[in-house]
């Protein structure tokens, strides 16, 4: 279908240039870290906390929504997305709010460190760390000791698969479920190998001539874009992950790298579920979620993680 109409109008207001400014981290920073709604619009959420993690790492923000009164709860860890150089508690309140709540799940939304000041693997050991903080303190957090999700958005998707992989290998704690959304799961722009990056590489808000540039900053360090807790489509070994759902965007960038994920995670005995959202564009969620299109991709969460 034809991109939503409602989209397009946002779109068509984007001055259009055949050059690309340079990307600097601090100014793109401002521009993406700006939520849609204002607190008092947002869904509400019985409680929200503002914690800081110690790891061995650093010290991480972590923001932890509560969904209701109970004496114990299934637990989501969420990862932003952002490119690895911005996003943050903020950008992200208006996605992690719904599905808090649609899904009943204790969600702990996580502060990572941001490159280029913080490159590979920062994320990737913060995202982890904050995990396993959150399983060691399990009465603190009244996590039901069985139900441990993970999610995120964009590079966030990318973590997600990055964190499963390192939890299924190292064995410190299980993971039982993972979303997915418009996931980036291959770092290396050398050459488009997805004919999405090529159908949709150009007017769509994210644009493939600049993904190269956006992503330099996380490989800092000649980082090998080869490697599975860098690209995670590149894990030859995908048994034993969670059960993923993975949500893609029709006229996204990234949507067929997403949707070979999801593939290749079956071809290994994963239980996975897919949803393409037709006419929609890379970073729907948050932004477009209020269109009747798209709204059901909270509900649709929350089943999958209410699944046996």
């Amino acid at each position: 279908m034809p991109v939503h109409p409602e989209i397009k109008k946002i779109l068509d207001s984007i001055p259009q240039s055949d050059s690309k400014p340079k990307i600097i981290p601090e100014e793109h920073r401002k521009m993406f870290d700006a939520p849609v709604l204002p607190v008092e619009k947002r869904v509400q959420v019985y409680s929200v906390e503002e914690k800081t993690i110690p790891t061995s790492e650093a010290e991480i923000p972590v923001r932890i929504y509560t969904p209701k009164e109970a004496d114990s709860f299934p637990l989501l860890m969420y990862f932003h997305g952002g490119a690895f150089f911005s996003g943050n508690l903020e950008s992200h309140d208006e996605v992690v709010r719904p599905i808090c709540m649609e899904s009943g799940y204790k969600v702990i939304s996580v502060d990572y460190r941001l490159a280029p000041e913080h490159p590979f693997p920062a994320a990737l050991e913060d995202c982890y760390n904050v995990t396993k903080w959150a399983t060691e303190h399990k009465d603190e957090l009244k996590w039901d000791g069985k139900t441990l999700a993970v999610a995120g958005d964009s590079s966030g998707g990318n973590l997600v698969a990055a964190v499963s992989i390192m939890a299924r290998d190292k064995k410190e704690y299980s993971i039982t479920k993972q979303v997915l959304y418009y996931p980036s799961l291959d770092l290396d722009f050398s050459e488009f190998r997805y004919p999405s990056l090529v159908k949709n590489g150009k007017g769509y808000f994210v644009e493939s001539n600049q993904l190269a540039e956006y992503n330099s900053f996380y490989l800092l360090g000649n980082v090998d874009t080869n490697h599975p807790l860098v690209s995670p489509i590149r894990e030859e070994n995908l048994n034993n992950l969670p059960a993923a759902l993975v949500i893609t965007a029709e006229y996204d960038p990234m949507r067929d790298e997403g949707e070979l994920f999801a593939e290749k995670l079956k071809k290994c005995g994963v239980h996975v579920e897919t949803k393409r959202y037709e006419g929609a564009t890379h970073g729907f969620l948050g932004k477009f979620t209020h269109l009747v299109e798209y709204k059901d991709v909270y509900k649709r969460t929350a089943d999958f993680l209410s699944s046996k």
